[in-house]
């Protein structure tokens, strides 16, 4: 490790619990086994998943301190030095008054002093409100952020390869989302367009682990853990990031490290 790799901050800022172990957890892995300091900012306790196999209706507040629980655990595992939910409506984020979520976000910002930040892209995934309105408030927030005096060196945005859904869907059939009466579906990033492929083959097992925290929606995961452990090395032990901007670095030239130009 070089003598200022100890310094170097990774902010994950994402939509719901689970999000910092299915879209990130590898990174956070990784970084986490190399010494540098993670956080995690999370903007919904994800009241309105599921819990579990309950058929019954469970009260929205009892399913967020659940959930929220998990997203800790699932940290801890991931070796993440902090976390914050801001307590946004779950499946209403994009009905938040952008600045205020703004304000809030560049508030972590400052506080956390991240080198680098990572979140969703403007896909939202499979189109997710949620995911789409945090990237859309966290990018905002990164520029704020810079106007008051912490320059976030380098912004990535996740990105799903066609090989990456491919194995989600076996495990979890077709992903979709429907918003206002339109099916939206996961479309991947094409491989020209990844700029950053982390390799965490050495910390598939412990994502895994840090997905498995999030019981209550392990009835929906189930299928990720019946695949066989080549998938399962494949699934955790790699993720492909879009780099929005670098003040460090550039070029062609996929990177294997989102630090890449600042160690």
């Amino acid at each position: 490790m070089n003598p200022n790799d100890r310094d170097l901050r990774l902010l994950c800022v994402l939509a719901h619990p689970d999000d910092e172990s299915l879209g990130t957890g590898g990174l956070l892995a990784r970084c986490a086994r190399d010494g540098i300091a993670t956080y995690v900012v999370t903007a919904t306790r994800g009241e309105r998943g599921r819990f579990g196999n309950q058929i019954e209706p469970v009260a929205p507040d009892i399913v967020g301190a659940a959930r929220e629980a998990e997203l800790r655990a699932a940290a801890a595992e991931l070796g993440v030095r902090d976390v914050a939910v801001l307590g946004y409506p779950d499946g209403q984020l994009d009905g938040v008054e952008p600045f205020v979520a703004i304000a809030h976000i560049a508030e972590h910002v400052h506080r956390v002093k991240p080198h680098v930040v990572v979140t969703f892209g403007p896909d939202g995934a499979y189109g997710h409100p949620d995911h789409i309105a945090i990237s859309q408030f966290t990018t905002a927030a990164v520029m704020r952020a810079a106007h008051e005096g912490w320059q976030v060196s380098k912004l990535y945005f996740i990105a799903w390869s066609e090989a990456k859904w491919s194995l989600y869907q076996k495990a979890l059939r077709r992903l979709v989302a429907r918003v206002d009466g339109v099916e939206r579906q996961a479309v991947p990033w094409p491989d020209w367009a990844i700029t950053t492929e982390i390799d965490a083959g050495d910390a598939w097992q412990v994502v895994w682990r840090a997905v498995s925290h999030h019981k209550t929606q392990m009835s929906i995961y189930a299928g990720l853990g019946e695949l066989p452990e080549s998938d399962q090395r494949a699934l955790w032990g790699t993720q492909a990031f879009y780099r929005v901007f670098s003040t460090v670095n550039g070029g062609r030239g996929k990177e294997s490290d989102v630090f890449e130009g600042l160690r």
